[in-house]
Order: C-alpha cells, then structure tokens, then sequence
C-alpha cells in the first residue's frame, strides 16, 4: 500500500492509500477520488518525504515486538505465580522443614511456599524433595 498527502481545489488536506501508484491516476480519472470533506475531485498529491526502511527502523520495529513479546510473557509468568500463591500456604522462612515434615508423612501434603537459602534448598533437592523456585517479579518489589 502507499499513502500519499493529498489536498483539493479548496485547500482541505487529507490522506489516500493506494494499491499501487497508478491507481491515484486510475482513481482520478474515473471520477472515484473526491474529498471527503467538500466533495472536490479536483485532487492532487502534496511533497512527501519518502518513507525508506532503514536499519534504524528495522531495529526500533524489533524493539517494540520484541517488548510487547516480554510484556505477554511477563503477564503470563504473573497468571502462574499468582495462581500457585492462591492454591499454596504461605510457610515463610519455615518452609525446609514444613517441606520435609511432608515429604517424610509427618505433616498433610500441601502445596506450600516460603523461603529457602541455597545451601537449605540444594539440601533438599540432595534428600530427594522436589521444590521450585518462584521468581520475583518486578510488580512484586514495587
């Protein structure tokens, strides 16, 4: 498609977009270009400056894809943490040894959540409890 700045007889500006750059001709002629605001069909195209892909535009569109990208797998990562929070007991800094009172039967099975150093963590993943980790998110510190 191309746009082009477009202005009539009485001076009112507008845009058209074209499948091709005949098709403005094409349009003209046959009567099918007016204004849309006074109904003119005496139109003619205004200077442009020409809209060339650079690598600066390539990189800039990259960016905003690659953000709206990180924004749709940061708001899912969100959905997940708060649905584990939601359906888990909150242990705190008990939660090796609420762990373990479960993985051996001495407490209900629960999911739980808390906090672990890594030397706790590393020790319980050695005695065979499983256990993941819940990433911080920025929402979460703010």
């Amino acid at each position: 498609m191309i746009r082009y700045s477009l202005t009539c007889d009485n001076a009112h500006e507008f845009e058209g977009w074209f499948a091709a750059s005949d098709d403005f001709d094409r349009q003209g002629e046959s009567g099918f270009l007016t204004c849309p605001t006074c109904g003119s069909s005496a139109i003619s195209k205004l200077l442009m400056a020409p809209s060339v892909s650079t690598a600066r535009k390539k990189q800039e569109m990259q960016t905003l894809a690659m953000d709206t990208a990180r924004k749709e797998a940061l708001a899912k990562l969100k959905e997940a943490v708060d649905a584990i929070k939601a359906n888990a007991e909150d242990v705190g800094t008990k939660f090796p040894e609420e762990a373990r009172k479960i993985h051996y039967g001495e407490a209900d099975a629960r999911g739980i959540i808390g906090q672990a150093t890594p030397t706790e963590a590393k020790a319980l993943i050695d005695e065979g409890i499983e256990i993941a980790a819940i990433p911080v998110l920025p929402d979460d510190v703010n």
